[in-house]
């Protein structure tokens, strides 16, 4: 069955059953957020055959990556999500079967969170589009911007990078990962088609969070690069990444040679992790607490220069730059 076959007020019947019918029915939702937070608004858009196809995505993990993409910049920001919003354009023969995995894939994204969808709205559109609005709440003291890194604080990646970017080249190419065994090839392809919002590094950092201490950052979903170069350039500082410190899976190693995962971890984007910088103390205890593959990559200097360093050839410094992942224009 498709879409044009039910209408819209039928689509919205279906939709309706992914919604806590206390909060949807009226023109628009009412959110209260706690009287000692602030609010935190996101939004993201996925279009078909740009950000997702049917060749490696399905409906349901459409739904899991709009939704995790979204919640990765609320914990960006430090917040926690209180609920999203979903906008969703269909063509006419969209099946009715691929809206419905497709809201089962949100669902299963916020369910960790106890987050609700609270509205939206679907349209018809000659081609398939996603856009989520993602609501979000934090202590003003521990808000986290792009613009607050200090000169000598630690750079701390929550997870491995490379992952996402190997995951879409083994969908793409099956063949191109027969080195692998069946669990690593499983690891990179969920990398891709479900990452995991690190609002659990979140809660961990505000656990060791002294009240007086501020934390720059910002998620890695267009490259640990990007990350690192867009937090220097808005605190005015530089950085120096040590290339043997950026955190690598065994699966990501063995499928490409040396420079290709380094190159795929930089810029490969995606991997929905966070860069924060802190003091190094501190990031020493928040690594330690969140565990395997989160550390302490590089550290920010006075000198404007971002670098990545390599301490086993001293004469080899790299700048790093944000025009080498990927661009819409």
């Amino acid at each position: 069955m498709k879409v044009q076959d039910i209408g819209e007020q039928g689509l919205l019947a279906i939709v309706k059953r992914f919604c806590p019918q206390e909060v949807v029915g009226d023109d628009a939702a009412i959110l209260t957020p706690k009287s000692d937070q602030s609010l935190v608004i996101t939004t993201d858009m996925l279009v078909d055959e740009v950000h997702f196809s049917d060749r490696t995505t399905t409906a349901s993990d459409v739904g899991w990556r709009a939704t995790a993409a979204n919640l990765s910049d609320i914990a960006a920001m430090g917040a926690f999500p209180v609920g999203i919003t979903v906008a969703l354009g269909l063509t006419p023969e969209t099946s009715v079967e691929w809206v419905e995995e497709f809201y089962q894939g949100i669902s299963q994204c916020l369910e960790p969170f106890n987050t609700p969808i609270v509205g939206g709205d679907i349209c018809q559109s000659r081609v398939r589009c996603v856009s989520i609005t993602a609501f979000g709440q934090v202590n003003p003291q521990f808000a986290i911007r792009r613009n607050t890194a200090q000169a000598g604080n630690a750079i701390v990646v929550t997870g491995v990078h490379g992952d996402s970017r190997a995951g879409l080249e083994v969908l793409l190419k099956p063949e191109f990962g027969q080195s692998l065994s069946q669990m690593q090839r499983s690891s990179l392809i969920e990398a891709h088609q479900r990452p995991l919002p690190r609002l659990d590094a979140i809660a961990i950092l505000q656990e060791i969070l002294p009240d007086e201490i501020i934390v720059a950052g910002m998620d890695s979903s267009d490259g640990l690069a990007d990350a690192v170069v867009q937090i220097c350039q808005a605190s005015q500082v530089g950085a120096r990444i040590e290339r043997h410190q950026i955190p690598l899976s065994e699966a990501l190693q063995q499928l490409v040679s040396p420079s290709q995962a380094l190159n795929w971890a930089l810029y490969g984007g995606e991997d929905f992790q966070l860069v924060l910088c802190l003091p190094m103390p501190l990031a020493e205890q928040f690594v330690q607490k969140l565990g395997t593959g989160a550390a302490v990559v590089g550290i920010t200097t006075t000198n404007p220069q971002i670098l990545l360093v390599d301490q086993t050839q001293p004469q080899t410094e790299t700048p790093l730059v944000l025009n080498k992942g990927f661009k819409h224009f």
